[in-house]
């Protein structure tokens, strides 16, 4: 299947320079949709996995029918401020300015299986600071599941000991 032709490319958002991976008309086709969950599922279906970690916010959509999948339960990374309860922080550089996010000082237990969910993986930023808020709770990652990776920002490169898996792969833009 075409994922690409499903990815809107939006040029200069959110800021000059940036070259947007809008994945929402992929989500908007439930049969691109079914099979891009099912894929992201596959490299992990053989494996025990207690948590699905998804980062706010496409990552809410893709990893929990995955978590379903894999009949284990969801646990949230969101932006500083979004949580109720008591929560855990990690700050870190996107590749437009610096952000923070939480996580629930609960939701992971030690010694739990996790496989963390995006919908795309840039400079490595939000997936550092989710990787970190779980390895701080001792969860063990398992996995990493993504749609996008955009390998020439070099946030895969980062990350090779995580067994990252993606469905669409950008070359240097």
């Amino acid at each position: 299947m075409n994922l690409k032709a499903k990815i809107r490319e939006v040029p200069d958002w959110p800021i000059t320079g940036v070259n947007f991976k809008d994945i929402t008309p992929l989500l908007e086709d439930g049969e691109v949709f079914r099979y891009v969950i099912d894929k992201m599922t596959e490299p992990f279906k053989q494996q025990t996995i207690d948590k699905v970690v998804v980062i706010d916010a496409r990552g809410f959509l893709l990893g929990t029918p995955i978590a379903y999948n894999l009949g284990c339960g969801v646990c949230l990374v969101r932006k500083k401020g979004k949580l109720p309860s008591k929560t855990i922080e990690a700050t870190y550089q996107k590749e437009y300015g610096p952000d923070t996010v939480v996580m629930h000082e609960d939701t992971i237990k030690p010694g739990e299986k996790v496989l963390v969910v995006d919908d795309l993986l840039a400079t490595g930023g939000t997936l550092g600071a989710a990787i970190e808020l779980v390895e701080t709770l001792g969860g063990d990652i398992v996995g990493v599941s993504l749609v996008v990776d955009l390998p020439f920002l070099g946030g895969s490169a980062k990350f090779k000991s995580y067994n990252l898996h993606w469905l669409v792969s950008y070359d240097q833009e």
